[in-house]
């Protein structure tokens, strides 16, 4: 692979409605429509081929491949970029996943991320949602090659775990990409703070992408997906509408900003570590 210093990004903010051909529809359209503006990584929204919540996820859950990965598969071929799905309710056997696959210019499937934490909380009186009443959590870290960077995946909530985040950098990931879909509650409080977090303490980019905001669902997604540079600046952020946003990911800034502040070489290694178990 050749290096390149600079790409562009683009994060598409998808309208998710209960309708999966107009989902995979338009998801296709948004992608033409990035590549067009010369996007060679583009990234699609947490769950956006189907409405987010426990009660949908096995109605609209799809083998891989099945009919959401191929429409990707051949959007990515057809438009010549890095394709990262979003994700969808992923069937395999009697187990259901929270599952981000993501293709080449090729075509060709490069890594399929199944969640690894499953969004269980409760706020009283705010939100309780349990993903694991009917999702099976993934088990391995996934990261993927471009000609630009490597990149490292985690879905949503994943984001929230900095162990994850920080060895996805040590393996030499300079861009983490998190299809996500925060809500009211969360969203306002910890979406942007987290992917901020996420980006200094690694000095690496961080982009994200949530489904627009629809009042009318039974989950609201919060919208704003971002792109966060290894400074900790946003550099790009959505409203809560549909839309595509863009950012130039500089691999040189990133240098840069490693050198400025050598916190990599400066890891006390001796007196504490973060490693990962199980590979993937």
């Amino acid at each position: 692979l050749t290096s390149e210093e600079e790409f562009s990004l683009a994060v598409v903010q998808l309208r998710v409605s209960k309708i999966k051909a107009d989902n995979l529809g338009r998801a296709q359209k948004l992608v033409k429509e990035a590549a067009g503006q010369g996007a060679k990584v583009v990234v699609l929204p947490e769950c956006f081929n189907s409405p987010y919540g426990t009660g949908f996820f096995a109605e609209y859950a799809e083998k891989i491949p099945g009919e959401s990965t191929r429409v990707l598969s051949e959007a990515a071929r057809d438009c010549g970029v890095y394709l990262v799905g979003g994700s969808i309710p992923e069937k395999d056997g009697e187990k259901l996943y929270n599952t981000c696959s993501v293709f080449g210019p090729d075509g060709k499937l490069l890594v399929k991320h199944r969640k690894i934490h499953l969004f269980d909380i409760d706020v009283p009186g705010k939100i309780r949602f349990q993903e694991s009443e009917t999702l099976s959590p993934g088990n391995s870290l996934s990261m993927f090659e471009t000609p630009f960077c490597k990149v490292g995946v985690g879905v949503c909530y994943d984001i929230r775990f900095a162990e994850l985040a920080h060895i996805y950098a040590k393996k030499g990931c300079q861009l983490l990409v998190y299809p996500g879909a925060f809500n009211m509650t969360t969203g306002p409080a910890h979406w942007e703070l987290l992917q901020r977090g996420r980006a200094v303490d690694n000095q690496v980019y961080v982009a994200t992408a949530s489904p627009a905001r629809d009042e009318s669902a039974s989950y609201v997604a919060w919208g704003h997906s971002s792109v966060v540079n290894p400074w900790g600046e946003v550099i790009v952020k959505a409203g809560p509408e549909e839309s595509v946003v863009y950012a130039d990911i500089d691999l040189q800034y990133l240098a840069d900003v490693r050198q400025q502040i050598p916190i990599t070489t400066q890891r006390r290694n001796d007196l504490y570590s973060v490693n990962s178990v199980q590979e993937g």
